[in-house]
């Protein structure tokens, strides 16, 4: 047995002539806080969405909690590629947090959180909206169940997409840059609630942000992605005080300043 429960061996991912992750290999503990930073189109938002399912992969292989994510065992023990059954039971093993919300319009706060949790995993709507209460609360949104999207703050329909993300129980949770689409003065609710998340649960948390100082605080390892592969990891105080890679160096002098 090992405390890995995500692995990209030589991951490649291209996108018609373009590669965006070259020969990746990236691990991620059990309980481990991970965040990515890196340039635009280092490939960091690929990683989450092959782990999502959103996007395959041309070459290598991705392990979640020990199983093939892109393949399946056949009866014989050879892999083949994954079928639809297979990527339905590994995506419920992680939970996603988008850049932009992706809240359905039509729904209230309460029937988006609970919505998943009937539907896909069985549970009764009354365990569910429990499930959502208690949810909600740890947000900071009890008073708002009842409202739609369009009535909140991009901050508010950031929590709730935390809420909803937790309301599956995944093993694994993904921040796609949850802070991009917001106001500045909104930022801070978001990054409050992902730190309590942090610091009050064994949840294993894999983060691609732009927010350094946060990712310094909340981080127990950093990632410097740089054309598709990782050039420097490390606790976050070494990659923040002590960068050893001269892009490394570069990138953070730009975005700090």
């Amino acid at each position: 047995m090992t405390d890995t429960i995500v692995k990209f061996d030589k991951v490649v991912k291209r996108f018609g002539d373009l590669t965006v992750l070259n020969k990746l290999d990236f691990n991620v503990r059990k309980g481990e806080k991970v965040s990515i930073i890196g340039p635009s189109g280092s490939g960091k938002s690929t990683v989450l969405r092959i782990l999502m399912t959103l996007e395959g992969i041309n070459e290598g292989s991705v392990t979640v909690d020990e199983e093939p994510l892109w393949h399946e065992r056949n009866a014989s023990g050879e892999l083949i590629a994954a079928s639809e059954a297979h990527l339905r039971k590994m995506r419920g093993k992680l939970g996603m947090v988008f850049q932009h919300f992706n809240l359905f319009p039509h729904m209230t706060v309460l029937r988006n959180i609970t919505e998943a949790p009937v539907q896909v995993l069985g549970l009764s709507k009354a365990d569910a909206r429990l499930r959502a209460e208690e949810l909600l609360e740890l947000v900071g949104l009890s008073d708002q169940a009842n409202k739609y999207p369009s009535q909140l703050s991009g901050g508010q329909k950031q929590r709730v997409g935390i809420a909803r993300a937790l309301a599956m129980r995944p093993s694994i949770l993904l921040f796609d840059e949850p802070t991009s689409a917001l106001d500045p003065e909104l930022v801070g609710e978001v990054l409050n609630v992902i730190g309590k998340l942090a610091d009050e649960h064994d949840l294993t948390m894999l983060l691609v942000t732009h927010e350094m100082r946060f990712a310094r605080e909340i981080s127990d390892r950093v990632c410097f992605f740089d054309r598709g592969r990782i050039r420097e990891e490390g606790a976050p105080e070494d990659i923040f005080t002590d960068p050893t890679e001269v892009r490394t160096r570069e990138f953070l002098q730009a975005v700090l300043n």
